[in-house]
């Protein structure tokens, strides 16, 4: 069973040049397994004449039907064809947008200062993505650490000794994973790595004891869990979660409120990262003010994380600079 050394040993080995490669086995940042690049998925990378790449994340989190609302509101307010893709998410998605096989992903906010500083985490040290641009933030990706209600798990303290589904190798996920454990002061724990909806798998057939969960809630995959199995949602809280703020500055606080899971009636106390729209330098700027001006002038077409994509918070933790087409939208 793969160990936090060995995988930080891996992407410590990979580095920089692997970024690009994470495009085909990296994890997920925010959701289960990813597609096949099917035509459906939008398989083809890059984009050619109207025709735009729009790399999301895995099927069992927010990241893929979210995209294909943006899809279908693009495609009705411009001339643009919006292929999605089911990845692995935001490390992923980063190799993407660096190859120039993404036009625009979903990535977390961190990740995101991460492959443009290149600093962070060992696939970018020293090797920043500086053509990386941001367009819009959207909504709060909250942590969610979860479990069955049999495992004896009720704090994160509770952690030591067990088995926990991180997040696939490399992914956003896992970064955040490794990081809260880290601070809470975990260190002795079995690490197994896939995306959420294999990790849900694993949890109802006893192979592991928790699994961290990145994404908007609900999370279809833990839904999905929760209606088959007792599941209980651990708190990230108290001086554990100021610990972790303090140790990552992109992390806040967030509330998975009673309800949003079946079974879990008490709202549960985590952290959250955010959830943006990024893309690269060698998009163009009208291609990008369009787009963007697309899906913020038509918000009320969405139906997923209404209550948090406006205009008025598009910016709130942005952490790389902008596209010029996105803020000439948005300084418009």
């Amino acid at each position: 069973m793969p160990t936090d050394q060995t995988r930080r040993r891996f992407i410590a080995t990979t580095g920089i040049a692997s970024v690009a490669a994470l495009a085909g086995c990296a994890g997920n940042g925010d959701g289960g397994d990813s597609g096949d690049g099917s035509e459906e998925d939008g398989g083809d990378g890059g984009g050619t004449a109207n025709r735009l790449s729009w790399h999301a994340g895995g099927t069992g989190g927010t990241y893929f039907p979210l995209s294909n609302e943006i899809k279908t509101i693009v495609e009705a307010n411009t001339d643009f064809s919006l292929n999605v893709q089911s990845t692995g998410a935001s490390v992923e998605n980063v190799g993407s947008l660096s190859d120039g096989s993404a036009d625009f992903a979903l990535i977390q906010n961190d990740i995101a200062s991460f492959a443009k500083n290149g600093t962070g985490i060992d696939a970018f040290e020293r090797s920043p993505i500086e053509s990386l641009q941001g367009v819009a933030t959207l909504y709060p990706e909250t942590i969610t650490l979860v479990t069955l209600a049999g495992n004896d798990i009720s704090t994160i303290d509770d952690l030591s000794g067990a088995t926990i589904n991180t997040g696939d190798l490399g992914s956003g996920t896992q970064v955040n994973a490794n990081q809260i454990l880290e601070s809470a002061g975990i260190s002795d724990y079995n690490e197994q790595n896939a995306g959420f909806s294999q990790a849900s798998e694993q949890l109802a057939n006893g192979d592991i004891d928790a699994a961290f969960v990145v994404g908007g809630w609900p999370v279809g995959a833990i839904e999905d869990l929760a209606n088959t199995n007792d599941v209980q949602i651990v708190p990230i809280d108290g001086e554990v979660r100021e610990t972790v703020k303090s140790d990552a500055s992109w992390f806040a606080d967030d509330t998975i409120p009673g309800g949003t899971y079946s079974g879990v009636e008490e709202d549960v106390e985590t952290v959250a990262v955010q959830a943006m729209i990024a893309t690269h330098s060698g998009v163009d700027a009208d291609t990008v003010e369009t787009v963007t001006a697309a899906i913020f002038d038509n918000l009320d077409e969405l139906t997923i994380k209404t209550d948090f994509i406006t205009v008025d918070s598009a910016q709130d933790g942005m952490s790389i600079e902008l596209n010029d087409g996105a803020a000439a939208y948005f300084d418009a």
